[in-house]
């Protein structure tokens, strides 16, 4: 499967003092491994001494950070069972919470003292869902939302689907469905008469497969410990969660295109921006499109640098 790559700075026992995180995210710089372990005792085995004190687990190996999401998602989010179909990403938690509370201060109204919606009368579409339905599961358990989540690969939304059937606090909240073509977003899985109040989505990062599988083998030589062979035996991962057509920028760009000719889908339409160099990009198709509000929020979670970029048709 497709996991979650660190770079070697990251895996070295962080210093709070210099973390950085949005102050709603659980998820501070260490992990509490005794509390994962007593609600999953089988993660105990996954567990390692980290060489510079602490203890750790060893991120290029896709069952170790497989099971370290379980234990996250039971423990901090009230799952009770959480698992992949084999080739699916399995994506970093903490920065997926970052994001949703980021979203949340959005909705209302920038965050601060002013109080965010929650409860299931917010709807959220989440745009590429995955077979983690990550996404909603933080944001039923955080906020009380409600989600639509759709993705372009059927074993995805049937996956999530079952993820929300296997799990009590999800049933009624989450409902996934298929976009039938891989160069719509809205058009095709959007219900006649159906609004949201936000839509989210980290789209599809490289142009090719070969790009794809170049950018985590970059990744892994950072890591200086001999992975980056394994992660080449390891590599999966559905290329709709993986690559696109034109890329991150070229997705977005039909993401704005569609929701231009549908304003009223969404209150506010967000994404994901990983390179900032897409953003002048974004920025000039956003200005075709006469969007009345663009904002770019930048997110620092711990050493990562990260930007979401929103924008409303509304006055």
């Amino acid at each position: 499967m497709t996991f979650a790559t660190t770079t070697k700075q990251e895996r070295m026992p962080p210093d709070p003092r210099a973390w950085r995180r949005h102050p709603r995210n659980r998820h501070g710089p260490r992990y509490d491994f005794p509390a994962l372990i007593r609600r999953c005792p089988e993660f105990a085995r996954h567990v390692i001494s980290h060489p510079r004190g602490g203890e750790t687990i060893d991120f290029a190996d896709p069952d170790s950070v497989l099971a370290l999401n379980r234990a996250l998602l039971m423990t901090d989010y009230g799952l009770d069972a959480w698992s992949l179909p084999p080739g699916h990403l399995c994506p970093p938690i903490p920065g997926r919470a970052e994001y949703l509370h980021h979203v949340a201060d959005l909705l209302a109204g920038g965050g601060g003292d002013r109080a965010v919606p929650r409860g299931p009368g917010v709807v959220v579409l989440d745009i590429g869902v995955g077979a983690n339905c990550i996404y909603p599961i933080i944001g039923v358990a955080e906020y009380g939302w409600r989600f639509v989540g759709t993705d372009i690969d059927p074993v995805s939304v049937a996956w999530a689907n079952k993820l929300v059937a296997d799990n009590r606090r999800l049933t009624g909240l989450v409902t996934c469905r298929r976009q039938s073509s891989p160069l719509r977003i809205f058009n095709g899985v959007v219900k006649c008469g159906e609004t949201f109040a936000v839509s989210i989505c980290n789209p599809p990062f490289h142009a090719s497969a070969e790009e794809a599988e170049a950018g985590t083998l970059r990744k892994l030589r950072n890591l200086g410990d001999g992975t980056a062979s394994r992660a080449v035996l390891n590599f999966g991962g559905k290329h709709s969660e993986l690559w696109c057509e034109g890329g991150e920028a070229g997705f977005i760009q039909r993401m704005i295109g569609e929701s231009a000719a549908r304003p009223d889908i969404c209150q506010w339409y967000t994404t994901l921006v990983s390179k900032q160099g897409n953003l002048p990009r974004i920025r000039h198709a956003l200005k075709q499109s006469r969007a009345a509000d663009v904002r770019v929020i930048e997110m620092n979670y711990g050493q990562k640098k990260s930007r979401i970029v929103a924008w409303t048709f509304a006055a």
